[in-house]
Parts: structure tokens; C-alpha cells; sequence
């Protein structure tokens, strides 16, 4: 089981853009779901998480006012609005599925191996 995440692309700073993250062989909606950013040369490191209720959101501070993180269960897909994107939000970005009463991960202080299930991940580049 894999998840996939989309929406991805080339945009100036400021604009913006909704990534997606979709299973097809899972019901996303028993599970915490958290957004992964992975800057060139850096670690991976989660800067949204939402509760399988959508009834919790937390959010780093680089992104908070910025991105908003939502979810459908219907359509069992979860989205990162993603605006006023600055050229330091270049990256890939991954979603990846958890344990939904785990604490650390939904204040992402868990650690990456927590997390059951992960998408390939999709690319943001942000020009200024």
C-alpha cells in the first residue's frame, strides 16, 4: 500500500499551490496524516499533521497562516494549501499515514519509521 501525492510544480513567491494525497487500497480515514518536507540536501521534516477526524490540526510555526492542511474522508484524500509560498518552501513534499491517537504524531514529534505508510513524495519549486 502506497500513498500518492500530487499537485506539485514550479511557481514565483507568493503564488500558490494544493498538493494532494491520495490511497487507494487504505481508508486514510483511520489514520493521522501529516505533511513531510524534504529541502535539497536536507532531512525530512513534517510541517503539517491532521487528526482521521479532521477535529485537530497542527501546524510549524515556518508554515502556520501560510498552509492549511484539510482532509475528505469521502474521497479519502488529504490536502496542504500551500499560499504566499516563499523560495525556502522549495522541496519534495510526502504525506505520510499514522497511527491516529499517536501524540507525537499528531504534534510531529514522532519519528519518521512511526509512520506506517508513506507516497513518493512530490516536487515544489519556488522561484522569487
Amino acid at each position: 500500500v502506497q500513498l500518492q501525492a500530487s499537485g506539485g510544480g514550479s511557481v514565483q513567491a507568493g503564488e500558490s499551490l494544493r498538493l494532494s494525497c491520495a490511497a487507494s487500497e487504505l481508508n486514510l480515514g483511520d489514520y493521522a496524516v501529516a505533511w513531510f518536507h524534504q529541502a535539497p540536501g536536507k532531512q525530512r521534516e513534517g510541517i503539517s499533521v491532521i487528526g482521521s477526524s479532521a477535529n485537530s490540526a497542527y501546524y510549524v510555526d515556518s508554515v502556520k497562516g501560510r498552509f492549511t492542511i484539510s482532509r475528505d474522508n469521502v474521497k479519502n484524500t488529504v490536502y496542504l494549501q500551500m499560499n504566499n509560498l516563499k523560495p525556502e518552501d522549495t522541496g519534495v513534499y510526502y504525506c505520510g499515514a499514522g497511527w491516529s491517537r499517536s501524540m507525537a504524531i499528531l504534534t510531529l514529534t514522532a519519528p519518521l519509521h512511526d509512520y506506517d505508510y508513506w507516497g513518493r513524495g512530490t516536487l515544489v519549486t519556488v522561484s522569487s
